[in-house]
């Protein structure tokens, strides 16, 4: 199963997440292959404000122990957190397994 994770910082995390980031980067290489993309979102003043994360995992239930073990949630770095499921169709432009 595919997941769009869209993950909204708190008000005035900048430095904690920055702080917790070098542990939120070693959750993302234990990811490894289950990632297909992510990065920061930035507000219009390119400030960042979350997180994006497009990831391929077997169920709903191994992303929510990620999301248990992520350090941004742990830190509460990231307030909101918003989750579909998804279908991924084309990973730079060619066709997603």
């Amino acid at each position: 199963m595919q997941f769009a994770v869209k993950a909204y910082d708190g008000e005035g995390m900048l430095e904690k997440r920055m702080e917790v980031r070098p542990r939120h980067l070693e959750g993302m290489n234990k990811l490894g292959k289950h990632i297909i993309c992510t990065g920061g979102m930035l507000d219009e003043n390119g400030k960042m404000k979350g997180s994006v994360l497009i990831l391929d995992l077997p169920d709903r239930a191994a992303l929510n122990e990620y999301l248990t073990n992520e350090p941004y949630v742990i830190e509460k770095v990231w307030e909101k957190i918003e989750v579909e499921i998804m279908n991924v169709v084309l990973v730079n432009g060619e066709k997603f397994q």
